[in-house]
Parts: structure tokens; sequence; C-alpha cells
């Protein structure tokens, strides 16, 4: 799929791997409809970026908001491609430290942001990239984020590793459902990333991070996760697949 003049959509798109993604995006000519909290840094990233980005504030565990973003991207020209990179962890034991039942809401929480989050960004983007007009064999293409932790998760991330297994056992599914509507669906799956959050990390652990990654044994760059999905879009013949970005790492127990 060409990206110079399509419409686009990024959840996330405030920061982190969603505005690296949509810094990508622009650069590659394309229409970048940022999403993300109402609270977040959207509308001075969508300045950033220029005129070909605009904010549409939305929470995507909410349809009825998430549905209205996805409509202020479908307006510029028709919805064709989706990067869904909002999600977040909340850290969490199966059993305390006094040996009680981990929380229920803690688990739950995760799961609703980032499953069906996802599942949201699936269907209400679909439902959008479903209308228009094939180009090339194709109407578009949905890219989901993963996390390395679907594969290998650590003590304490029971919640999240179910969320993000549960996007990559979804991804293949996604691809042969969409199939039949020219619609492609991938799934990257990255490893530590080198985002906002891990920069308030003191220099002695993320040097620390950086030695447990084998090849280049440095954190990875959100530049690196934004030229990934946009190669996934541009791709028409990569499809169902979870893409591991994570410098061959391959995570510990803690």
């Amino acid at each position: 799929m060409e990206l110079k003049g399509i419409s686009t959509a990024v959840t996330g798109g405030a920061s982190g791997l969603g505005l690296a993604t949509a810094r990508r995006l622009v650069d590659a000519g394309a229409q970048v409809t940022l999403i993300d909290l109402p609270n977040s840094d959207g509308e001075a990233a969508a300045k950033e970026l220029g005129s070909a980005a605009q904010f549409a504030p939305a929470d995507v565990t909410d349809s009825e908001q998430f549905a209205a973003a996805l409509d202020v991207a479908d307006d510029r020209g028709g919805l064709r491609g989706i990067v869904h990179c909002a999600g977040a962890g909340r850290r969490m034991r199966i059993l305390d430290s006094d040996g009680k039942a981990g929380s229920v809401e803690d688990f739950e929480f995760v799961i609703r942001l980032n499953l069906v989050g996802s599942f949201n960004a699936l269907r209400l983007g679909a439902e959008r990239i479903a209308r228009q007009e094939e180009i090339d064999g194709e109407r578009g293409a949905v890219v989901l984020t993963a996390s390395v932790a679907a594969f290998e998760g650590q003590i304490g991330q029971i919640n999240y590793t179910a969320s993000k297994a549960g996007i990559v056992g979804m991804t293949v599914t996604a691809a042969r459902d969409l199939a039949s509507r020219n619609i492609r669906v991938c799934t990257i799956a990255p490893g530590i990333m080198d985002t906002p959050l891990l920069a308030r990390l003191r220099d002695d652990v993320r040097a620390s991070l950086e030695k447990s990654v084998p090849g280049p044994s440095r954190l990875g760059k959100p530049s690196e996760f934004g030229q990934l999905a946009c190669q996934i879009l541009e791709n028409g013949y990569l499809n169902g697949e979870t893409i591991r970005l994570d410098g061959a790492i391959r995570m510990a127990p803690r």
C-alpha cells in the first residue's frame, strides 16, 4: 500500500511508540490522526508534526469515543491504515507478599485496556477500512502491538502477559477473518524500547537492560518500531504475522 496521501490513525499517538510511528507516516506523506486520551499531549504532538497531523481524543476502551475518533481520520479521504499502540501494564502477582490472592481488578484493567482495546481497533477500524475502494488488491491494513512478554512474561506480569498473548493469538485469526474484505492484519512484538517510561530509570538500571539484549546491545529505538509499522502497511504480502522487534532478547524470569 502506497503511504503517500492515505489517511491513517495511530492510537497512543501522543508519545512513545505511537508518536514515533506518526512521525514516520508523516515523513512518508500520509495523513495521520493521533488518537490518545483527552488529557494527553496529543494536541501539542499534532501541532509539532504539522498540517498532515491532527488530534482526536478518545479512550480506546470506550467504543463510542473511539469510533468518533476513527471517523475524524475517515473524514480525511477514507481511513486505510491503523497502527494501534495504546496500552499499559500494571504490576501484579498471583499471590501477594502475604500469600493472599492477587487483585482481579488489576487483572481486568490491563486485559480491558490492552486486549479489548486492540479488539476495538480491529473491529471499528476494519468497519471503516472496508468501505474504501480496493487499490492493488487491498483496502488497507491494521498493525497491532503486542510484546515479547507474550512469549516470555516475567514475574509480576501475569495480567500484561495474558493481554499481549491474546493479541498475538488474535492476529492470524483476524487476518483470515478480514481477508475476504482485503484488509491485512499484523502485530509487532517489541522488546525493551527506549520510551519515555524507561527514560526515568537510573543510568545503571538502563545499562543493565541494554546488556541483556544480545545484539545490538542497546534499547530499541521508537523510530525503529515506526519504521517496521510503516513497512508492514506498505508490504501487501505481509499478513497474519507477529514480528518480534527485540534484538534477539529472551526475557529472564525477573
